[in-house]
């Protein structure tokens, strides 16, 4: 049975931090057939998230000191989340579908810049940088980070229709617990994982990747936050345009 959703206030802080651009919705991503040649710094295709699935609740890591290099990382000029339009319509379908089971959607990450990957990479290779190691690499060498997959010289989000997400329980006012944190690098963050997890943990989990599911989206095996759209319209171009408002209110 539906759990009953309540007001919850405590987050308005939190939406403030939305970037919010005109004019981005009209017309029906059924209607749209993206550009064969569209250019990697042109956001003509994309929208911002705020304005499309306006009860998303953003906190945007990689613009914050809070995540596994410990800096604000390259491209990420504003807190906002930006993603292709028909990514956004099938968000809005699973955060209506989460709603009605008391919870909404919150948000890690959306379209990730070639710069942030390329930041990602420089960190990499700098071995001696640890500063973040306690947090969200604890059980591994960071020499292995390139070797298990965990830093990559492309990656899907660079395509604009992949997000990184988890719930936000509207009777408790807090995350759903998952049973580990957003990004961090080891077999607990594997969506199948259950080696010393409640059945509240695991429920969450499922209830998440059943959502995006539900909605049009494939999970990732190894990370439970990471979905990308199926029927991506970008398969193979890396956009390179910075996460800003004024980069989808310019296009």
């Amino acid at each position: 049975m539906h759990r009953k959703i309540i007001k919850f206030t405590a987050v308005a802080a939190m939406i403030l931090l939305s970037c919010f651009s005109t004019g981005l919705m009209s017309g029906a991503a059924s209607d749209l057939e993206p550009a064969e040649d569209i250019s990697a710094d042109s956001a003509a295709g994309f929208v911002s998230l705020a304005e499309a699935v306006p009860d998303v609740i953003l906190e945007i890591r990689y613009y914050s000191t809070y995540n596994f290099v410990g800096e604000r990382i390259d491209g990420y000029e504003e807190p906002c989340a930006l993603i292709t339009q028909e990514a956004a319509e099938a968000l809005k379908g699973a955060a209506d579908d989460a709603a009605e089971l008391g919870y909404r959607l919150k948000i890690y990450d959306a379209y990730r810049p070639q710069s942030a990957v390329d930041n990602f990479i420089e960190w990499a290779e700098d071995i001696d940088d640890t500063r973040m190691k306690a947090y969200f690499y604890p059980e591994l060498d960071k020499s292995v980070l390139f070797d298990q997959g965990y830093i990559a010289r492309k990656s899907g989000h660079s395509r604009g229709s992949t997000v990184d997400l988890t719930l936000f329980d509207m009777n408790t006012g807090k995350e759903a617990d998952m049973g580990g944190v957003f990004d961090y690098f080891g077999e607990l963050s594997h969506p199948d994982y259950t080696t010393g997890l409640t059945d509240e943990q695991i429920n969450n989990r499922n209830t998440l990747r059943d959502l995006m599911i539900e909605n049009g989206f494939k999970p990732l095996s190894t990370e439970w936050w990471h979905f990308t759209l199926e029927d991506e319209p970008y398969p193979d171009t890396y956009f390179t345009f910075p996460v800003s408002k004024d980069s989808v209110s310019a296009s």
